[in-house]
């Protein structure tokens, strides 16, 4: 089992930067893989950014150059810095863990880009 906690969302006007943070129970290092996922009001979750084994990450066409997903092994914790925020940005963003096999989520945090 993995708990995951996702705090550090909010309201930002365009062009503003927010950091995500999720916070796993266990090891991150016993995870297989770490991820974001968003979904905005009326469309489907979409994946934001994951981190692998080796540090291998990934990104969404939509948020490459403005986001960046890291790790702090002590803490057990994944963050996602957003900058240059934009409106279609705003959705609640879900932290992942992939573990045995088994897929885990956090319990959201709205992201609201608004001025």
């Amino acid at each position: 089992q993995v708990q995951l906690v996702e705090s550090g969302g909010g309201l930002v006007q365009p062009g503003g930067s927010l950091r995500l943070s999720c916070a796993a129970s266990r090891s991150i290092f016993s995870l297989y893989a770490m991820g974001w996922y968003r979904q905005a009001p009326g469309k489907q979750r979409e994946l934001v950014a994951t981190l692998g084994s080796g540090s291998r990450t990934n990104y969404a066409d939509s948020v490459k150059g403005r986001f960046t997903i890291s790790r702090d092994n002590a803490l057990n914790t994944v963050y996602l810095q957003m900058n240059s925020l934009k409106p279609e940005d705003t959705a609640v963003y879900s932290c992942n863990a992939i573990y045995l096999g088994q897929y885990y989520w956090g319990q959201g945090t709205q992201v609201t880009v608004s001025s």
